[in-house]
């Protein structure tokens, strides 16, 4: 009986998804990102009001790279959207946390460079958690 218990236990924890940030947190996290994105849904909804700088972030989580028609991205990050990237919870934390440095490892190009000089040094992945719950 105790086996079975390990083994169910051990199945579900290899089901799990491996990456998991916490969206309350993100939530809070986000209000360093709020000077450049705004989280605006389709209808017109302001979830976070922000500024213009950078793209809405509504609905990233899926999203193609670089893939808002309203923003004029940078030509690294229109690079890496022009080989059919899509945004995922992962990428999105690897990118906040170091943008150019996201962008040289996914193009494979050290001259790669970012127009998002931030760096969210903690809590890329709550804020990535966050991005997802909101667009659900």
């Amino acid at each position: 009986m105790t086996k079975l218990i390990v083994l169910a236990f051990a199945a579900s924890a290899l089901a799990a998804p491996a990456f998991a940030g916490d969206p309350a947190a993100g939530e809070a996290a986000f209000k360093k990102c709020k000077a450049c994105h705004s989280v605006i849904s389709p209808d017109g909804t302001e979830i976070q009001k922000g500024g213009r700088t950078g793209p809405n972030l509504y609905g990233v989580i899926g999203r193609g790279v670089a893939s808002d028609p309203d923003f004029s991205y940078g030509a690294s990050l229109a690079a890496l959207g022009a080989t059919g990237a899509v945004w995922d919870e992962a990428s999105i934390a690897a990118y906040v946390a170091d943008p150019t440095a996201y962008l040289k490892s996914a193009l494979g190009d050290d001259a790669a460079k970012s127009k998002m000089s931030f760096k969210l040094a903690a809590g890329g992945e709550d804020v990535a958690a966050y991005l997802a719950s909101v667009a659900q």
